[in-house]
């Protein structure tokens, strides 16, 4: 079922698409029918910076079960890094 609830943020990072690494502004999660997976709906992300036009977009369709997953992989690796490490610059 898509919920077309759509959850929009700012970000900072990068993303690697067709033209090499950009800088990443945005990400869009959202559930709907896929592109390409072969499920009938997905947990939807693009990772995009807008203002450098439609190719600065990195998409990623997971299953529930993988979304879950990789929310909890991504919270145990913050977790376990040292505080402020993540956020730290480098050569700072």
């Amino acid at each position: 079922m898509c919920t077309y609830l759509t959850e929009k943020i700012e970000i900072e990072g990068s993303g690697k698409g067709p033209q090499g690494w950009f800088a990443l502004s945005h990400a869009t999660v959202y559930v709907d029918h896929p592109v390409h997976a072969p499920q009938e709906h997905t947990l939807n992300i693009d990772f995009l910076n807008p203002a450098a036009g439609p190719s600065a977009r990195v998409a990623v369709e997971l299953t529930e079960e993988a979304a879950l997953a990789l929310a909890d992989a991504i919270r145990a690796a913050l977790a376990s890094a040292p505080p402020g490490l993540a956020s730290a610059r480098q050569g700072a």
